[in-house]
This record gives C-alpha cells, structure tokens and sequence, in this order.
C-alpha cells in the first residue's frame, strides 16, 4: 500500500495541521509516513499546501509529485493541483468555498462542503477535518480512530471540548461521503 496526498489550500485554513495529523496517523497505524509542507513568507491568507506519504514499504522521498488523492480546500488550489492526480487517482473538492468544477474525467472526484459542515458543527476553522474524514472513508489508508489518536500526540496542550469537536468534525467528513 502506498498513498501520496496533496492538501491544499489559504494558509490559515488548517492545510499544513491536516498533513501533520494524516502523517501521524499512519504511524498511529504501524505505517511509514512522511509530510512535507510548502507555503510562501504570506502564510495566512496566501496559499499552503503539503504532501503526505502513508506506505506499507520505505518511503524514498517526501516529495509527492503525482498524488494518488488531492485535497482542495479553496478556489485557487482547484487548477493548480488537480492536473497533479494520477490518473485514476481521487480529488477531493470543498465545495462550500470552491465553485469551479474539475476538467478530468480520468479521475474520481468528490464534493463535499466542508466549510458548511464544520459550520454546523460549530468551528468553520475544523473544515479540513471534515475533508480528512471524508478521505478515510474514500481511501482507507487511515482511520479516523488512526487520527483521533493521532490529534492527541498532535496537539498536546488542546482542551478536550477542542479535540471533541474535531473528532465530531472528522465522523462527519466520513458520514457525509455515501
């Protein structure tokens, strides 16, 4: 099993936190992973994105030029990274900020409105939560449970209340893909 993900999105969006906790969750789960970010001196409000790895095997680089699932969390990210998947590959589209529509037909691509779930939730900033949980139940690679764990050698110091809402965030991501 080898799975390279892009997550993409503004900085502030959550985008590289996403990648930390997915890596850490496929070490959760007796996985090799790695994570690398990518984001300009802009940071918040600019563009962020990084790159996962969760392998059975050695991982020879951290860099995922040809992602097997990419994950869009704004507009801009859409063209920019969509022409990235392999062929064959998953796309996973938050449709509560991105209006656009992906070109390919040669991979599966998924919407879900994130933004709008974890609004209802309680916390639009837990939007990438709910695209990851959307992502365990698309891909399998982790589970949620893998990144529940995961959030707590993560984020350390969160207030329980903080990290029930992001578990809550990701059981929604998971139940809102059919």
């Amino acid at each position: 099993m080898y799975q390279g993900i892009r997550i993409a999105g503004f900085g502030g969006q959550g985008v590289v936190s996403a990648g930390i906790l997915l890596a850490q969750a496929g070490v959760e789960c007796k996985k090799n992973s790695s994570w690398l970010p990518s984001y300009g001196p802009e940071m918040r409000g600019g563009t962020a994105n990084c790159s996962v790895v969760i392998s059975d095997g050695e991982v020879y680089t951290p860099i995922v030029a040809m992602p097997d699932t990419v994950i869009v969390m704004n507009e801009p990210s859409l063209p920019k990274f969509e022409p990235l998947v392999k062929k064959g590959g998953l796309l996973i589209i938050n449709s509560s900020l991105i209006n656009s529509r992906p070109t390919r037909t040669d991979i599966k691509s998924v919407c879900v409105p994130c933004n709008q779930i974890a609004e209802e939730i309680g916390m639009d900033r837990i939007a990438t939560l709910v695209a990851l949980g959307a992502y365990c139940k698309l891909m399998g690679a982790v589970s949620v449970e893998n990144i529940v764990h995961a959030m707590k050698k993560v984020y350390k110091r969160a207030k329980p209340e903080m990290l029930e809402l992001n578990k809550k965030a990701l059981e929604a991501g998971f139940a809102a893909i059919e």
